[in-house]
């Protein structure tokens, strides 16, 4: 159903957005609300471009606000006002829900932006990765990897041997779903990240998808930077080293950005590796061990 009087105002006004709130049950048939766990996650688009995404995990009690919150953090997207942001509601088997802990985390400070690739160059050869094939991935961002230029709404999967695409659909990649922190730890888990200064909520986001990421079967690393022009931090991250952020992975002012799942094909199932990451719930426990800030220079 559409939530009615999103947008609208006086002497001829037309709705900013609308919004699409759907609810529906693990299995797929429509079902009342109670206190239950939820899966909350929104899309904006403009244009029929997708803007921004974002996701929560709650029960019932909580769902009104999470829905609130997200719709209004689409509307605030830097990349202009959306004309369409969906929210929807999925009931989740509690039993289902599985329990993960959050990577270590460590932050390289570098010059700029090309410190920073060159930074990521190096940590993915760390993680197996030939230069030619870590090379394509940044390049791939950066160019923007969806058909014509510019972000997908998903993540591509990249053969971490031979640099071949394995993403089914190069427009939408796989797109990770159903994931939050434990709700009861999140206040201590955000000032916790807030004392070590990452208080961005990008940081606390970003450790939540790889999180679940680094448990994919088959994951040899990812790299990631966001399409948002005023967030220039992106990361690496490795099963072996956990989440490697770089101050600096693009220029400022670039809508370019997104994220590379790279795997081993010789051990590899694509349905699998997509199943967890784009269906299987998880919310992440404890507190995360962040490592002090260091200073790289190539």
């Amino acid at each position: 159903m559409l939530l009615d009087g999103f947008g609208k105002g006086g002497h001829g006004c037309q709705p900013l957005a609308f919004v699409g709130l759907t609810i529906r049950c693990a299995a797929g048939s429509f079902c009342p609300m109670n206190d239950e766990w939820y899966s909350v996650r929104m899309r904006a688009s403009r244009d029929g471009r997708h803007l921004s995404g974002a996701e929560r995990i709650g029960q019932s009690p909580e769902v009104a606000g999470l829905v609130s919150l997200l719709t209004a953090r689409a509307m605030a997207h830097a990349g202009g006002t959306p004309d369409d942001v969906r929210c929807t509601l999925e009931k989740l088997e509690v039993g289902a829900i599985a329990s993960l802990s959050f990577p270590e985390v460590r932050t390289w400070q570098v010059e700029d932006w090309r410190c920073g690739r060159l930074l990521a160059v190096q940590l993915l050869i760390g993680a197996g990765l030939c230069a030619e094939v870590a090379g394509f991935c940044l390049q791939a961002l950066a160019n923007g990897p969806a058909p014509g230029g510019g972000p997908m709404r998903g993540a591509m999967i990249v053969d971490a041997l031979s640099g071949e695409r394995l993403d089914s659909d190069a427009a939408r990649g796989v797109r990770v779903s159903h994931m939050d922190v434990s709700p009861e730890e999140r206040t201590d888990v955000v000032a916790g990240l807030r004392q070590v200064g990452l208080s961005h909520y990008r940081v606390l986001e970003a450790l939540i998808l790889s999180g679940k990421v680094l448990q994919a079967p088959g994951l040899v690393a990812e790299l990631c930077w966001s399409d948002d022009p005023d967030y220039l931090t992106g990361y690496v991250a490795t099963p072996a080293n956990g989440y490697q952020r770089i101050s600096c992975l693009k220029e400022r002012g670039s809508f370019c950005g997104g994220r590379v799942f790279l795997v081993d094909s010789r051990n590899w199932s694509r349905d699998a590796f997509v199943t967890f990451l784009e269906k299987t719930p998880v919310l992440l426990h404890g507190m995360p061990l962040v490592h002090p800030s260091e200073e790289w220079e190539p």
